[in-house]
């Protein structure tokens, strides 16, 4: 996980996850992430800062984002982070379990 506070008490790994709490660089982060995954697909959970330093990075090869009827009132919309770097997108897949949306795409090279 790539954090600035990470948590007092680590969560235990498990059979499916396991944790690194990890400050900084998101490039040393991946790094670090796909080599402990080996062959197994690495997922990152995260905000508009993380994705969009993943992404200028050319670190993201699909993307997963549910969308959820809730409003807010503020936020940050999810690709300014992204900056004036061109990604483009293909749609691979929209699923719906009320209420969440899921959309899938695949980062295009």
């Amino acid at each position: 996980m790539l954090t600035n506070h990470p948590p007092r008490t680590p969560p235990q790994p498990n059979e499916r996850f396991t944790f690194t709490f990890l400050s900084g660089d998101v490039a040393e982060a991946a790094a670090r992430a796909n080599a402990a995954a080996g062959e197994k697909a690495v997922q990152v959970a995260g905000g508009p800062d993380v994705i969009g330093r993943l992404l200028r990075a050319g670190l993201v090869d699909e993307l997963h984002i549910d969308v959820m009827p809730v409003l807010l009132g503020a936020g940050l919309r999810l690709f300014d982070a992204v900056g004036a770097a061109s990604i483009r997108l293909a749609k691979t897949g929209v699923a719906e379990a009320e209420p969440r949306t899921g959309l899938w795409f695949r980062v295009v090279r």
